[in-house]
């Protein structure tokens, strides 16, 4: 994975939550995730696809969510409401978003996001595409996102089985 995309990443996270929360974020550093559990109870999860295909991922312990959405809300909503999962997922837009401007050349579409709430959960990323966590904290607490991407493969460029 080019390393380009995980900055964009870590810029565009940093640029939502000062801006957003006013809220500076600390990046640890980038690993390998090796295994498909959820590393937190929220995961907002946005597709890419395009030049570019995979996965994006915003997870955070139940309680520091709670206190983000707070932040951006500007009131307390409880998980279980249907505003919870969509401030969620607005903030993931927001960061793919903000990382998918930076794509100079790409002609990258972003999904519409899709949200899970629940301890244990299972967030598969495409087979054979490596992901990327990215340790970030706040005065809030952990946050980590998750980038799974790869260049598309053309079609012209996939072997036909028409003989």
């Amino acid at each position: 994975m080019d390393p380009t995309y995980i900055s964009a990443f870590v810029t565009s996270i940093q640029n939502v939550f000062s801006t957003m929360f006013q809220l500076p974020v600390e990046i640890g550093e980038p690993r390998i995730k090796t295994d498909r559990a959820a590393t937190h109870d929220v995961s907002g999860i946005i597709g890419v696809s395009g030049s570019m295909v995979g996965t994006i991922v915003l997870s955070m312990p139940t309680e520091t969510a709670t206190t983000v959405i707070s932040l951006f809300t500007g009131m307390q909503i409880e998980t279980d409401s249907p505003d919870f999962a969509d401030a969620v997922g607005e903030i993931v837009n927001m960061i793919s978003g903000g990382a998918k401007a930076t794509f100079q050349r790409k002609d990258v579409g972003i999904s519409c996001p899709s949200v899970v709430i629940g301890p244990g959960h299972i967030v598969s990323h495409q087979s054979g595409t490596p992901c990327v966590l990215i340790p970030c904290i706040t005065d809030c607490g952990e946050v980590v996102i998750e980038v799974s991407l790869r260049e598309a493969v053309e079609e012209s460029a996939v072997p036909s089985n028409a003989a």
